[in-house]
């Protein structure tokens, strides 16, 4: 027994029953013709009645049946069978519900009329040709109009009963055109200018009956829309709203399809096969703008997401749309959204499609390989290529913003690599691309499109990981009191960088940073994290900056000011270094508990006072997981022929933490 009636004969209705086939509800779908009966999807679960019912036949249907709910998914212009289908529901008691179709809207300069009679008025006192596109069933007011066989072709559905009504009328065979919708606007600009119309004349139809497209096409064609104003709607829901009722009532399960799209560089060539077919089957679209442009098709809505989270949200407040392409530039799987969108995404029918990367098309534009490139990307975010280049020979960047290629090559030069081979792809795949290519010093004052790809290749040996770098690659000062500004020497240095046990994303805060020598480590080590080296001394926190530029560390910041007080607006740390504390030690322990009780914290100390000053603090803090080491380094140095030792200072490096913290790459 069918628990569900739909009137279809509409691309709603037929939409509707695509959702509803396979579902666990029985419907009987009512069409008045075989040819409406063959648009219906084939489902155990959906039974076709194709034949006209007048009132009298639908309630004997509707009593025999005992419907839960009658959708009346018909056209918004078939007001009496409307009438007929409120009107047995009423008689027989079953719930009636209206699927609305949504408005479009018009030119500013479209002739609105309130009937076909209406529109053949006003074609019979303005001159040209005219594409009629409003059916087979009402063209007799046309013939009403002076010369209306030379200047009318009346668009109707490819079916005997169609061409009937147009013999009928008397419209000669070369002025009838027979095709079945829906068509593009590119299609109905080719109908406009083929007959050379001046006038399109069609019904108020809303979005799923073409009217935007219409309208569009009338634009392009230079023609003007004749439209005959839709009547007046009953009460009812919007497809999503009747989608979401069914399944909430019926505990239907969302049988959407989503497929996730990679399109390439933008343009058509770039597009494979498999993601064409994607959106061509697709019956809305949503990306961020500029993929939209390059990706949209005719009647197609699309919505401009960029946010994994927001893109979720619109997909659930659109179950109207039975296929969703999301599309994403380049690759669905090389720096993507789609990493943090597949997760939101659970419980849906999902299909992740792959397309060619900007390093894939620069590399094979540059005939070199990229299986041996380091691949990062410094789109929307800080960062500098150089600790890269330094461990790389070849290292692609995906880049954003017009001054992109002189921050990177301004980076390389600084960092002593302005020998450094860069390749700039500018708007790959489109008609004006343009390949760059010098050394980083050639190409420090050059602008690019403000989306591009860079290949960076360095001839020289890859430099060694900057684990305990040597004392003299920092550059070393007498501060304001005729001293050397304080550094961690590289024994010690490499000693406290292990453990710390530093991550790739660590927010590192390296308080009585000096000379900045643990900063700029932690920051090569933490290419995806950033670093804060808070300095007290003006001279020192100078050097420490000479030394950010000298390593070109974008994701390194000099913060001047005294601890704990210049913590306060530091972002939560995940690690924290303590060079000096000048006695306020616990202060600056707690100032990083309060905002991470998870924190690991490593402090260097020469005093024994200050060895003492630890030990108070693990105990008062909680630390359950600490420990203490002591180092006492000697360094050789020539006397003569004899290699003597000289004893530096001996040191303790305390590591604590409240518990084994877990974090992620």
């Amino acid at each position: 027994m069918s628990e569900l009636c739909v009137f279809a004969g509409t691309s709603e209705g037929r939409r509707l029953l695509e959702f509803l086939a396979g579902q666990a509800v029985g419907v009987l779908a009512c069409v008045a013709t075989e040819y409406g009966e063959a648009l219906v999807p084939h489902a155990d679960n959906i039974e076709v009645s194709a034949k006209r019912l007048d009132g009298a036949s639908m309630e004997t249907l509707f009593a025999e049946h005992c419907f839960d709910l009658v959708i009346d998914a018909t056209h918004p212009f078939a007001t009496a069978v409307s009438q007929n289908i409120a009107g047995a529901c009423s008689d027989t008691g079953t719930e009636y519900l209206r699927l609305n179709r949504s408005d479009s809207a018009a030119d500013d300069d479209a002739v609105i009329v309130d009937s076909i009679q209406a529109a053949a008025e006003f074609l019979s006192t303005h001159p040209g040709n005219a594409l009629l596109a409003t059916g087979s069933k009402e063209l007799k007011p046309y013939t009403a109009v002076r010369d209306w066989q030379a200047r009318f072709w009346p668009r109707v559905l490819p079916m005997a009963s169609s061409l009937e009504a147009c013999a009928a009328a008397g419209f000669a065979p070369a002025h009838i055109i027979a095709m079945q919708g829906p068509f593009s606007v590119e299609m109905n600009v080719a109908t406009l200018k083929a007959i050379r119309a001046r006038w399109l004349v069609t019904k108020a139809s809303g979005d799923s009956g073409g009217f935007a497209d219409k309208v569009e096409a009338a634009r392009q064609a230079g023609a003007r829309c004749v439209v005959i104003g839709k009547p007046a709607q009953a009460r009812g829901m919007d497809f999503a709203g009747v989608v979401n009722l069914l399944m909430e009532r019926y505990n239907l399960p969302d049988t959407r399809q989503i497929d996730i799209v990679g399109i390439g560089m933008g343009s058509p060539e770039t597009l494979t096969r498999e993601a064409a077919g994607a959106l061509d089957a697709c019956d809305c679209m949503i990306g961020a703008k500029r993929m939209l442009e390059a990706s949209a098709r005719s009647g197609v809505p699309c919505y401009a997401e960029i946010a994994p989270a927001k893109i979720a949200e619109c997909i659930a407040a659109h179950p109207e749309h039975r296929r969703v392409a999301v599309v994403m530039s380049g690759d669905s799987g090389f720096f993507s959204g789609t990493k943090k969108l597949l997760p939101l995404l659970a419980g849906h029918d999902v299909r992740v499609i792959p397309g060619l990367s900007s390093m894939q098309v620069l590399c094979a534009r540059l005939q070199t390989s990229w299986d041996d490139a380091r691949a990062i990307s410094l789109h929307g975010r800080e960062g500098s290529v150089v600790p890269e280049v330094l461990k790389h020979r070849k290292v692609f960047a995906l880049t954003d913003g017009a001054d992109a290629l002189k921050r990177v090559c301004e980076d390389l030069v600084d960092a002593g690599l302005g020998n450094a081979k860069v390749a700039v792809g500018q708007r790959l795949s489109y008609p004006d691309e343009a390949i760059i290519r010098g050394t980083a010093v050639e190409l420090v004052d050059s602008d690019v499109a403000p989306l591009s790809a860079m290949l960076i290749e360095h001839p020289a040996e890859p430099q060694p990981l900057p684990v305990g770098l040597p004392d003299g690659a920092f550059i070393r000062q007498l501060g304001d009191n005729g001293k050397a500004v304080p550094m961690t020497k590289s024994e010690v240095r490499a000693v406290s960088i292990s453990k710390l046990r530093l991550t790739e994303n660590a927010v590192v805060w390296d308080v009585g940073a000096g000379t900045g020598s643990v900063s700029v480590e932690a920051a090569l080590l933490c290419p995806a994290g950033h670093v804060y080296a808070v300095e007290c001394r003006e001279d020192a926190a100078d050097l420490a900056e000479r030394n950010r530029k000298q390593f070109a560390l974008r994701n390194l910041t000099v913060v001047r000011g005294m601890a704990p007080e210049a913590l306060t607006g530091l972002p939560a740390p995940t690690h924290v270094f303590i060079g000096g504390s000048s006695g306020n030690m616990r202060a600056i322990v707690e100032a990083a508990l309060a905002k991470n009780p998870e924190v690991r914290v490593v402090v260097n100390a020469i005093a024994l006072e200050s060895v003492g000053e630890i030990a108070a603090v693990i105990d008062a803090l909680g630390f359950a997981d600490s420990e203490i080491v002591q180092m006492t380094i000697a360094r050789s140095h020539r006397v003569g022929r004899y290699n003597m030792m000289n004893g530096l200072n001996p040191i303790w490096i305390a590591a604590m933490q409240r518990g084994e913290a877990e974090y992620e790459d």
